[in-house]
């Protein structure tokens, strides 16, 4: 399998040759109503289209390009640290290397295309980066990606009427790549801010940035999904599209066709650091609630439970007796946090957050997170095959992570594994109280990734403490198990399937 890289988009310094892609629109059969060109430019995409049958961005572009900014944020970096970015091994059989590298768009000691710098020192060298932004407010509030800012000890604003700021960095929040800038200046151009949960996968959407450098580049394209969950980025339900966004968009606004920012261009998934077909973008509803906490605050507050939690699949949802696989199944609570002190266990299944349904494991990260600390959230949780309920006061998430996510024994036929009992040294150097030892694995439990190695604490929600336990509640089992399992200082549910 080819790697492929997961980047924030901000910008290089050095550009030698830069792409640009476009659409055209499907044509259909539309009232055969002459507009002139001018009239055309002077409406929204939305009701273009609907008098053409074909979207016109020129008139969008020409209402709220002159509220998108250039961002030119200058570092001061170390010369060794560049270098070992060079360095780094690079493995093309890996899918998640660097799966989360972020464009940072830095070259240490850049002269006349020599990134490298050609010393060995720890010298400070300047460097710089560029993205974009947008203005949200006539009296000079800016949103951006927190990355493109990251570290900027200059951070420098240009607008399309070629006017310059010192902008004043008011807050940042990594955990949702959001930042807020703040320029000295009155009557600016503003976007208009609209609601993502209105917008439809298909729909057009326009983004408007400064890819490689390039300001005010206009690309187009559709949402190809909402809600889109990524690798560590547990709180931010991302908009997906297939708008062509390089290096450099990162910050800048994501239109809708009535001309309404739903989203910040923040990543690209790519093999070559250039656009690959799918970008994602920041919900504009959640970057405006983490705006409303920076500048108030100048921090973000986000709610604790205090549990890891993992997907249920088919399998599972049979083991627990679900009729469908939904939710977010809990497999570890933290002994002192929130989750704990309601009565929350392992092996519950979180199906809802104050009546809001949990589809998936990867929505529950961010409805709490969403939440102040000090909320109670009555939790809908299926446990022992029926419903119940929890109400939880969550923490703080700064206080620690959010929900995230000897007797020798015989070869257990059916499961397929050989086990024993933990000695008390083992106990004492995991802090387990009980659990099985895999020593062999094969069947069915070798097919479901059961190793060596692992301990097997629960099956289907029951702690084992014995291998003849263990024996018993297999023989009883029905043709699907789950296991509860301790493995590297993390605890997973295992579904197998015993046939």
């Amino acid at each position: 399998m080819n790697a492929r890289t997961l980047s924030r988009g901000a910008v290089a310094v050095a550009v030698a040759a830069a792409l640009s892609a476009g659409y055209v629109a499907g044509t259909r059969h539309a009232d055969p109503q002459i507009i002139s060109a001018a009239h055309a430019a002077a409406m929204m995409p939305a009701e273009a289209a609907a008098k053409t049958g074909i979207p016109d961005f020129s008139g969008l572009v020409e209402t709220y390009g002159p509220a998108v900014v250039n961002i030119s944020a200058k570092h001061v970096v170390k010369q060794t640290a560049q270098r070992s970015m060079q360095q780094l091994p690079v493995d093309p059989d890996d899918p998640f290397y660097q799966f989360f590298k972020r464009f940072y768009g830095q070259f240490p000691g850049f002269n006349g295309g020599d990134s490298g710098g050609g010393g060995g020192g720890q010298d400070d060298v300047p460097s710089a980066s560029l993205g974009s932004g947008f203005i949200i407010s006539n009296d000079g509030y800016i949103l951006t990606n927190a990355h493109v800012v990251d570290g900027a000890n200059v951070v420098t604003v240009k607008l399309t009427d070629k006017r310059e700021f010192r902008a004043k960095v008011v807050g940042t929040d990594k955990q949702s790549d959001v930042a807020v800038l703040k320029i000295n200046a009155s009557n600016l151009p503003i976007v208009k801010i609209g609601d993502p949960n209105q917008s439809k996968v298909g729909q057009w959407v326009v983004a408007i940035g400064s890819p490689y450098g390039f300001d005010n580049t206009v690309t187009s394209g559709i949402i190809s999904a909402k809600g889109r969950s990524l690798p560590n980025e547990n709180y931010t339900p991302f908009i997906q599209t297939d708008v062509p966004v390089n290096p450099g968009n990162s910050g800048g606004p994501l239109f809708n066709l009535e001309g309404q920012v739903i989203g910040i261009n923040s990543m690209i998934y790519s093999q070559t650091g250039g656009f690959q077909g799918l970008s994602f973008a920041i919900p504009i509803d959640e970057a405006m609630r983490v705006k409303d906490q920076l500048v108030k605050t100048g921090h973000v507050s986000r709610g604790r439970l205090g549990v890891a939690v993992q997907g249920v699949n088919q399998t599972l949802a049979e083991s627990f007796g679900l009729q469908k696989p939904v939710g977010a199944l809990v497999s570890s609570v933290d002994p002192d946090g929130p989750a704990a002190k309601s009565g929350l266990q392992a092996g519950d299944v979180i199906l809802a957050v104050n009546g809001t349904a949990v589809n998936d494991s990867t929505d529950l990260p961010s409805q709490i997170a969403s939440m102040k600390p000090g909320t109670k959230a009555t939790l809908d949780i299926w446990r022992d095959k029926s419903k119940k309920q929890v109400t939880v006061t969550l923490g703080s998430l700064s206080d620690t992570k959010v929900a995230d996510k000897g007797t020798q024994g015989s070869e257990q036929g059916r499961l397929g594994v050989a086990v024993r009992s933990l000695t008390p040294q083992e106990r004492s150097g995991t802090s387990l109280t009980h659990g099985l030892l895999v020593q062999q694995s094969s069947g069915p439990a070798a097919s479901a990734g059961i190793q060596p190695g692992d301990v097997i604490l629960a099956v289907n929600g029951h702690p084992v403490t014995s291998v003849q336990q263990l024996r018993d509640v297999i023989a009883k089992a029905g043709n699907s198990v789950a296991l509860l399992i301790q493995r590297d200082n993390a605890q997973i549910f295992v579904p197998v399937d015993l046939g």
